[in-house]
């Protein structure tokens, strides 16, 4: 036996008794001939103390030990004395006296302090094994399993079957590029990895599983950003014979479930529902962040019989005129209002600068300002709430382009104010009544969600008559403070409404046959009514744990370029191994490869 207790159970109660630890040399202090140790396992810490009294032969090697050595000791718990207990210590109350100790394994030089905040996540992840030693790391890592704890045991309670699906399968359209897999079998064929099991999940319901979950790996190959990573991890829910509400408060009980195990906070339900179209008029984003005001505001009866051009022709043509004040920040940095304009440009603005009014020392400060009526002037300071210390900013244009450009300079603006700055709010809402469609650069459709979401019976007529931008979808997404935690659908289960709808996505009848005449072939055989969801729960962990990145609750993540330092992958294969695949790379090698880099290719 290694050890009869771990390194945070030892309490008052034992004191007398002879006990066993093992684990990690924590700190060692010399106390004038004495040694004190603290001895770390993943629970926590106890102090150790080698007198020569005690054992002279362990108080010898005492001196030879050093930070992160693995150890067993065996002693007796004694109380510390008065005046050096440690409150901030489950322990502190006792210390063990050292009688005997063996080493287990000695530690070379870390490259880096474990008890110290490491801003090169490079060397982080390259040693993850002992970054994950960090207290705050382990803690992610067990926050984590707590939450997919809870989320398995509510989904069981719910009468939900967990099955595994295929990691090798077909391409399936989820959005973004598939990481392909050769298969030496079939030569010139390749497999799939999944973008999400979605296809396999309705399959299922075919099957009469009625209720399927899984906690599902999935993998796109795309760019990364702070809550993205090529493989990831989903709770994947499907279920027969539902609705959308019965969808959203099954959901609304897991979410509940799943922050109490991870927070120990009451999350109350049901949560606020608004429509897509409200989300992106009044927050400029679908997935909006709620626990700050500054929303979009629409100027139309303001400027209703305006003579100033811009705004005059945009709302002759259809468009729309809005605006945002951000209160007290007309103290707006030179570097800061760039950012805003660069951003704004990204978003789609045609001019290189955002429109603005300021408020300082009682007088209104822009280029707009003399192009205004006084009854223009009073309308906006009257609608737009403008004090002392305000700044507005302006957007005209086509609606969607409008709220979308405002809603990401809202962002930004929230951010250089700290307006959600040690916040603890749960802003927890729906997003409803997507549109099925969105029309693409080049004039085609492509599915706003999948093509297997099914619209809303009250627009299967504009569906039919080719009116596809009015066509909603019964799709829903549940955002958490501006993140989207997870999305699903009620799908298609009848072969010719999807038939229909992979053709309105331009999916020839020949390319349905290749690529999806199994789930079409399926739905022919008596396919339930059926729907789901997908949360994201390297997300969840991430807000759980207080961390802005997925890759800190995530084991062994991959590093911002999509790459393994710890494992040296992605990696060259040699030409044997690609002969044997009937591949062949055009890849050119980079003439300096950094941490990190990987081969160009063609």
């Amino acid at each position: 036996m290694y050890r009869t207790h771990h390194c945070n159970e030892l309490r008052k109660a034992h004191i007398g008794q002879s006990v066993t630890l093992a684990g990690w040399v924590h700190t060692v202090r010399d106390q004038g001939g004495v040694i004190f140790l603290d001895l770390r396992d993943r629970e926590g810490l106890t102090q150790v103390v080698f007198r020569t009294e005690e054992n002279a032969d362990a108080a010898s090697l005492s001196h030879k030990l050093r930070d992160e050595d693995v150890i067993q000791v065996t002693g007796r718990v004694d109380a510390r004395l008065s005046g050096t207990e440690n409150d901030k210590l489950g322990t502190g109350d006792i210390e063990v006296v050292c009688t005997a100790v063996s080493i287990l394994n000695k530690a070379d030089v870390l490259p880096f302090q474990l008890d110290r905040e490491l801003s090169n996540e490079d060397l982080r992840m390259q040693y993850r094994y002992l970054d994950l030693r960090r207290p705050r790391m382990n803690k992610n890592i067990r926050q984590r399993h707590k939450i997919t704890a809870a989320a398995r045991n509510y989904l069981d309670a719910s009468g939900f079957i967990e099955v595994e699906t295929p990691i090798l399968s077909n391409p399936t359209p989820e959005g973004a590029r598939d990481f392909l897999v050769p298969a030496r079998l079939s030569p010139g064929h390749f497999f799939a990895l999944p973008q999400a099991p979605q296809q396999y999940k309705q399959l299922l319901m075919v099957a009469g599983l009625e209720k399927y979950f899984q906690i599902a790996r999935c993998f796109r190959d795309e760019d990364l950003r702070a809550d993205r990573q090529p493989e990831f991890t989903q709770i994947d829910i499907e279920a027969s014979f539902v609705g959308q509400d019965d969808i959203i408060k099954l959901v609304e009980g897991l979410l509940v479930s799943m922050f109490k195990a991870g927070m120990e906070r009451d999350v109350p339900a049901p949560f606020q529902r608004m429509t897509w179209h409200h989300a992106m008029d009044q927050y400029g984003i679908d997935k909006p962040d709620t626990r700050f005001g500054m929303t979009l505001i629409d100027l139309a009866s303001v400027f209703a019989g305006t003579e100033f051009k811009i705004f005059k022709s945009t709302l002759e043509n259809g468009g729309v005129v809005k605006a945002i004040n951000a209160k007290g920040f007309a103290g707006i940095t030179t570097g800061q209002m760039n950012r805003l304009n660069e951003l704004a440009v990204q978003a789609g603005l045609p001019v290189k600068t955002l429109a603005f009014i300021k408020c300082e020392n009682g007088e209104y400060k822009s280029p707009l300002w003399k192009f205004f009526t006084d009854t223009e002037k009073a309308a906006l300071i009257s609608t737009l709430n403008i004090e002392e210390g305000d700044i507005v900013f302006f957007v005209a244009g086509e609606w969607e382009s409008t709220c979308t450009i405002l809603g990401r300079t809202r962002l930004e603006i929230a951010d250089m104010m700290d307006l959600t700055k040690g916040s603890t709010d749960l802003n927890f809402l729906w997003v409803v009544d997507f549109p099925l469609l969105a029309k693409t650069d080049d004039g085609s459709w492509t599915a706003v969600h999948h093509p297997f979401t099914r619209p809303n019976s009250d627009d299967i007529a504009l569906l039919d008559a080719g009116d596809y931008a009015k066509v909603r979808a019964v799709a829903y997404d549940v955002v958490l403070n501006g993140y989207e935690l997870g999305g699903g659908s009620i799908r298609i289960h009848e072969k010719d409404l999807q038939a229909k709808m992979f053709s309105v996505l331009g999916v020839s009848e020949e390319e349905q046959q290749i690529k999806f005449s199994h789930i079409l072939d399926a739905f022919r055989f008596g396919a339930p009514p059926h729907g789901g969801l997908a949360l994201g729960l390297d997300r969840i962990a991430m807000l759980i744990a207080g961390e802005s990145s997925i890759r800190e609750v995530i084991a062994f993540p991959k590093n911002n370029k999509a790459c393994d330092l710890m494992t040296d992958s992605p990696t060259k294969v040699d030409f044997k191994q690609l002969r044997e695949l009937y591949i062949q790379t055009t890849a050119k090698e980079k003439k300096a490869e950094g941490p990190g880099s990987a081969p160009e290719s063609k």
